[in-house]
């Protein structure tokens, strides 16, 4: 039985079908989802990992993304809880997840590969890799 769920969301489109996807999971009443936004800082920006927004489109003012988990949280038939923290954004899903003890760390991913993944680097690998949980990466709609 799943307990606690984190839910790691970066203001992105993917977003969107990271929150369809917990929608469709089935959960016991007394599951408590936990909704997280990282915002990365200026060193950890350095790197523009695949999963993260690109210098192109700005990271959305703090005041948005907490709207944001508030309208998902209010829409969603889980008990859930927000969290919004500062830093690399893989280190601080992967200490969240810690805190919590969650069983389960719902994630998006941005697609890319070759060599624009070797370059830019992923969030949800590296979530994959050093959770001490499961992880279900949620992948953007092929058109």
């Amino acid at each position: 039985m799943l307990k606690n769920v984190l839910v790691a969301l970066d203001g992105s489109e993917i977003a969107e079908r990271v929150i369809q996807t917990l929608n469709d999971l089935v959960f016991s009443p007394d599951t408590k989802v936990i909704l997280c936004h990282v915002f990365p800082t200026p060193e950890s920006e350095m790197e523009l990992p695949a999963d993260r927004p690109h210098p192109e489109s700005p990271t959305l003012p703090y005041f948005q993304i907490e709207k944001q988990l508030q309208s998902y949280k209010e829409n969603l038939s889980v008990n859930c809880e927000l969290e919004m923290v500062t830093g690399d954004p893989a280190d601080e899903i992967i200490r969240l997840a810690n805190i919590y003890k969650t069983d389960l760390i719902l994630i998006g991913s941005r697609g890319l590969t070759g060599m624009k993944r070797i370059v830019l680097g992923s969030v949800s690998s590296q979530v994959v890799e050093e959770a001490n949980c499961s992880v279900l990466v949620v992948k953007p709609s092929k058109n």
